[in-house]
């Protein structure tokens, strides 16, 4: 299908009414992208050389998703909410425009459509057919437009309000989804009427359209979770385990070690090199890539960040966007790293916080150090040489640098740079008093008498 030109229709009109949301159900997310961002992946996947999204109106939210995603999207309005084949004409325009050999139809709140399927929904097109609809068989028909079928040829998409009692037991059910040959696409969907008590333009009438004109149609099976719609907070949770469940596959087939799978969670876009090994309880949010050899610890969240290779992560660790960790670098239990470069070797093994840094090869960051990066209306950064040793509970306040091979001695609070190879200490000076811890003692032990005594 390389050599034949596609256009993707994508029907994202739909509102939050049901999910109990202010936002338009497509902009919820699974796997950290949106539901309409899975679709447009899937889509551009699927080697489609247009995408149009029909949106309602004061959806510019919607329209600004899709740019995103694909920033040679055109957008159009549906006005009037008067059913599937009358939000599909709002593309008209694109339709006569673009003069497709093929026209995918498919929905916005379907974040498990796969590419292969869409493909596979395209196939029949090539050999010949006018409309190909994506059917499934699901445990309960229930509710569900059945497909009426002889042979290999598509007869007609029957609603179940509509469907006869034979036609009720048919298990073979309509995915929603279709596909129609751009020849004749307009001159079936305008011959679309509204005949149903709803008054409404349904594209499942294309089927008996488009064999009323001589052509043919088929029916294309796919998995149910591939046509599986979103229009609650359920479906919502429903979908998103089985996003999970094909992203765990997806690393386990690649090589990557999942020790407790089912208490991973991916996004979409989480990239492993090879021989990673992840540990139980670990969530990734977007935009992280953990190269080979590396290691990432229990309870550990990462979002934003790169991880180089032979690197080692948490337990409980926090990685925020800007973080790359270099070659066999340690970021231990309990510390936080946001923007900031740790280089090859360097390690900070517990309970610190380093942002807005650069931290040099084989520095070592002692427990309960910081970088004061925030002075209340700016972030400042802070430098950290190669084979720098910075001491247990020590604050460093940016802007500040710390050369090469300096030390810092535990518990100081740094302020001014510091130069390679030098000691810095800065913490106020011990002080012992011989007897005194005696001494104190007595003075509360006579407090607490006279506090009992009576008036």
């Amino acid at each position: 299908m390389k050599d034949r030109t596609c256009l993707a229709i994508v029907l994202a009109a739909g509102e939050g009414t049901r999910m109990r949301s202010a936002s338009p159900k497509v902009l919820h997310s699974i796997a950290g992208r949106s539901l309409l961002a899975h679709v447009l992946a899937a889509i551009a996947e699927a080697g489609v050389t247009a995408t149009a999204v029909i949106v309602g109106p004061g959806q510019e939210a919607v329209a600004a998703e899709a740019r995103r995603v694909l920033p040679d999207v055109k957008c159009f309005v549906q006005q009037e909410r008067r059913g599937t084949a009358h939000a599909v004409l709002a593309a008209n325009s694109a339709i006569k425009r673009q003069q497709p050999d093929d026209i995918l139809i498919v929905y916005g709140d379907t974040p498990l459509i796969r590419a292969a399927t869409l493909s596979r929904l395209r196939a029949p097109l090539a050999a010949g057919a006018a409309v190909a609809a994506l059917a499934f068989r699901p445990s309960d028909p229930s509710g569900y437009g059945r497909l009426v079928v002889a042979g290999d040829k598509l007869i007609a998409i029957r609603e179940e309000a509509d469907a006869s009692a034979a036609e009720k037991v048919i298990g073979l059910c309509n995915g929603g989804m279709m596909a129609l040959a751009g020849a004749h696409a307009l001159a079936i969907l305008e011959r679309i009427g509204d005949r149903n008590r709803k008054g409404e333009f349904y594209l499942t009438d294309a089927v008996e359209i488009a064999r009323g004109m001589k052509l043919d149609a088929v029916a294309v099976e796919a998995e149910e979770n591939d046509v599986r719609g979103i229009n609650t907070k359920n479906q919502l949770a429903e979908a998103q385990a089985v996003a999970q469940q094909r992203l765990r596959q997806a690393a386990l087939d690649a090589g990557v070690t999942l020790v407790a799978p089912e208490t991973v969670f991916l996004c979409a876009d989480t990239k492993f090199g090879k021989d990673v090994v992840v540990e139980p309880y670990v969530v990734f949010g977007q935009q992280v890539t953990i190269e080979d050899g590396a290691v990432i610890h229990s309870f550990s969240h990462l979002a934003g960040a790169h991880v180089g290779k032979g690197a080692s992560v948490g337990p409980f660790a926090r990685l925020r966007p800007g973080t790359r960790l270099g070659e066999k670098a340690r970021i231990g239990n309990f510390v936080e790293v946001k923007e900031a470069v740790i280089e090859a070797g360097a390690k900070a093994n517990h309970l610190s916080y380093i942002g807005d840094a650069s931290v040099g090869a084989n520095a070592n960051i002692g427990a309960g150090t910081i970088t004061c990066n925030y002075d209340g209306s700016a972030k400042h950064r802070t430098s950290i040489g190669k084979d720098a040793f910075i001491g247990s509970n020590s604050a460093l306040v940016a802007p500040v640098e710390i050369g090469d091979g300096a030390y810092v001695g535990s518990g100081s609070v740094i302020t001014k740079n510091v130069p390679a190879d030098a000691l810095a200490l800065a913490r106020g000076r011990q002080v012992i008093k011989e007897g005194g811890a005696a001494r104190l003692r007595s003075l509360k032990s006579l407090g607490k008498k006279k506090a009992r005594s009576p008036d």
